[in-house]
């Protein structure tokens, strides 16, 4: 048997769960502050639902669960059986498919709109490597019922008010919208069916940079023309939201900068937002407004998400506005961790020795001390000096001997 996890997902020990319980009861108070309520959804979804929420590449990456019995012993008799007869469920690879399909379900007994927290557990079948995990942690609020531009403000402050207060200081909000980049396609004279495709080549701009964009472009044998057209709007680096206006809707221009204008306003300037016609998000369910935040000098978004009006609607028949923040807590715990984080006002944590014939009190004067200090209770081991350098190690700050008058001693 194996004493190591499967590849793509990890064991904790104790001092890091007891930062990452720590981190995750910071961000969730601060939405629960900002008046948004916790709901939990089974982490299995019916195959049907994850096939058709538009979840872009994660499609690609969802672990599928065989079907049981019967049901499976029929699918093997088959001939040129296919993977969709064999399996009838799979894993969740986000928190926003499984909410559009709770709401679905409970909206009766819902506000609306519906300011709603989940964090929990998702699984993409990735390739494992650092960053990229099979399981992982997700930490969500989303606003539903609400198509005012409101909601994506209200997000993106209590976002980035939860990123403070975890530790994750420079960093900058980037924003968009799925409907300019529709527009910045369309204006250059591609064809509609290829915006995904062209959307996914155009996210890797900050990586590639436009020669490489272009390239990537050519390779696709998209038509020149279109190509050329579509460089041409990013060569100089002026794009910004005023230039866009003459390619698109002058309401997508009008959201945008009341969302960023807002923000800049009510934080005072402390949030860094800013227009980055770039950013595409790979979910292919988002259909406005994006947004994602980049801290300084680490490769990636620690958050991200949009605004999804249609995904609900696949379940009801009707449209329901939506829109949704994710912090990567991964991401955020694993940049903590390289800091090498401290949770911050903790009590210090000691041991206290005790001897067989004293154990009862030692429990009561342990009790008593943890008052002021979290307390391990431990028999005392024959060689006293070289166990304190191995719970020192182990992230103790100190340790007091029952029946010592000396008390409590910190390293």
């Amino acid at each position: 048997m194996k004493s190591t996890p499967v590849k793509g997902t990890r064991d904790y020990l104790p001092k890091e769960v007891q930062i990452r319980d720590y981190l995750q009861n910071v961000i969730l108070e601060t939405y629960q502050d900002a008046g948004f309520e916790r709901i939990t959804t089974p982490i299995i979804e019916d195959a049907v639902n994850l096939d058709k929420s538009e979840g872009g590449e994660n499609l690609n990456l969802i672990f599928k669960i065989l079907k049981r019995g019967r049901k499976l012993s029929s699918a093997l008799e088959q001939d040129n059986v296919s993977e969709k007869e064999l399996s009838d469920m799979g894993l969740r690879y986000d928190l926003t498919l499984p909410l559009s399909r709770y709401y679905a379900n409970n909206r009766n007994e819902l506000l609306t709109p519906f300011k709603v927290i989940q964090m929990d557990r998702v699984y993409r079948a990735e390739r494992p490597q650092k960053g990229r995990l099979r399981e992982f942690m997700q930490c969500d609020i989303d606003i539903i019922g609400n198509e005012s531009r409101d909601a994506e403000i209200e997000l993106i402050l209590t976002t980035t008010k939860a990123l403070n207060r975890v530790g994750i200081k420079n960093y900058k909000v980037k924003i968009n919208d799925r409907r300019i980049l529709r527009s910045i396609f369309a204006y250059a004279g591609f064809d509609e069916k290829d915006n995904e495709k062209l959307a996914i080549i155009f996210d890797k701009l900050d990586k590639i940079g436009i020669d490489g964009v272009k390239g990537e472009l050519e390779a696709e044998e998209f038509n020149q023309d279109s190509i050329d057209k579509f460089i041409s709007l990013f060569e100089s680096g002026s794009l910004n939201l005023d230039s866009i206006a003459d390619v698109c809707d002058a309401d997508y221009v009008k959201d945008l900068k009341y969302i960023m204008d807002t923000v800049t306003s009510v934080s005072d300037g402390a949030i860094t937002i800013e227009f980055t016609p770039s950013l595409v998000r790979g979910q292919g369910y988002y259909t406005g407004t994006i947004f994602e935040v980049e801290a300084e000098g680490y490769s990636g978004a620690v958050a991200g998400g949009g605004r999804y009006d249609n995904l609900i609607g696949k379940f009801l028949n009707e449209d329901i506005p939506a829109v949704g923040f994710s912090i990567g807590f991964e991401r955020i715990f694993g940049i903590l961790m390289e800091q090498d984080y401290d949770i911050p006002g903790q009590k210090k944590r000691i041991a206290v020795f005790y001897d067989s014939e004293n154990y009862a009190e030692a429990l009561k004067y342990a009790e008593e001390l943890r008052n002021e200090y979290k307390v391990s209770i431990i028999a005392r081991p024959k060689k006293l000096g070289k166990f304190l350098n191995k719970i020192e190690q182990h992230g103790f700050d100190g340790f007091a001997v029952y029946g010592q008058e000396d008390g409590v001693k910190l390293f």
